[in-house]
């Protein structure tokens, strides 16, 4: 901890290279960069202090992996700052490289456009830390709905299951991270995950198999393996991968390697689930190419 009480995250470890390299045009849907501290300032209401995790260490991450393409995303410790992530962007190199921005209502149509034209794709609803309530949700998507953005929303599983009259006020895509964040404990028939299955029967919905903070079986997570099998089932064609690097706040969980992550994903979906949710997925979701 750090002297002021908040979490401090330590650096992954290096990546490896994967027994199999990543198919060309590889996207990477969910990582984060954190730069200088004097240069993008931490929010005074973060729950983490995170190591320094530059565009030049996810650059020697991805390389080792064999991703191509990029997508950035507005970590909470920058709040609505999201000169970091713009920059990240530019510097990955925009043709490449997309990005997923963190508002509030005060966002004008202006920055909004700003930022569609610098790469960003989305915008993140963060509900597990309460930064962007769920409430402003339907009114934010209006806004967005012209750009052809879609909605990336952290809540854990119980409160999906309360939020039903929201989610139905928008018609934008809508993306879940990390599984959903379901309880792994009981496993796909619990009630919890059954409603994510209902979820993604409906073309809205897409969801991130970034799974390894839901899992209580690393270092190989065999305890979600059924469940990324019954998501990939149910939906192919709306499934995403991404890092999760470089894997902050674990609340107690060992720190991954993104080799070891990778390597679950390819050793668990047969070839063609693998190439559609790595490339062809998020091409269409995030408009590379």
């Amino acid at each position: 901890m750090a002297e002021h009480g908040i979490v401090v995250s330590p650096p992954p470890p290096p990546a490896r290279a994967p027994a199999k390299r990543a198919p060309p045009k590889t996207a990477d849907t969910h990582f984060h960069i954190f730069e200088s501290r004097e240069r993008y300032p931490l929010s005074p209401q973060r729950m983490y202090d995170p190591a320094l995790s530059t565009v030049e260490d996810y650059r020697q991450m991805a390389d080792a992996i064999g991703i191509e393409r990029m997508v950035v995303v507005q970590a909470s410790i920058y709040g609505t700052d999201n000169r970091c992530l713009l920059d990240s962007i530019q510097r990955l190199g925009p043709k490449n490289t997309r990005g997923i921005a963190v508002v509030d209502q005060s966002v004008t149509m202006e920055q909004l456009r700003e930022m569609d034209a610098r790469g960003v794709r989305g915008i993140r609803f963060n509900a597990i830390t309460g930064r962007t309530p769920i409430e402003w949700l339907p009114s934010l998507a209006k806004m967005i709905d012209p750009l052809g953005w879609h909605i990336q929303l952290w809540t854990n599983s119980e409160r999906l299951l309360q939020i039903d009259s929201i989610l139905d006020d928008v018609p934008l895509p809508i993306v879940l991270d990390h599984m959903g964040q379901f309880p792994a404990a009981e496993g796909v028939d619990g009630n919890q995950f059954q409603n994510i299955l209902r979820l993604m029967k409906d073309d809205r919905f897409w969801i991130k198999l970034v799974g390894y903070r839901v899992s209580q079986s690393p270092p190989a997570f065999e305890d979600i393996r059924e469940a990324t099998a019954a998501l990939v089932s149910a939906a192919p064609h709306r499934c995403l991968w991404g890092t999760d690097w470089p894997h902050i706040y674990l609340e107690g969980r060992p720190m991954p390697n993104t080799t070891d992550l990778f390597e679950c994903v390819t050793a668990w979906l047969p070839a063609a689930d693998l190439e559609r949710i790595l490339v062809e997925n998020p091409a269409r979701l995030y408009r590379f190419g």
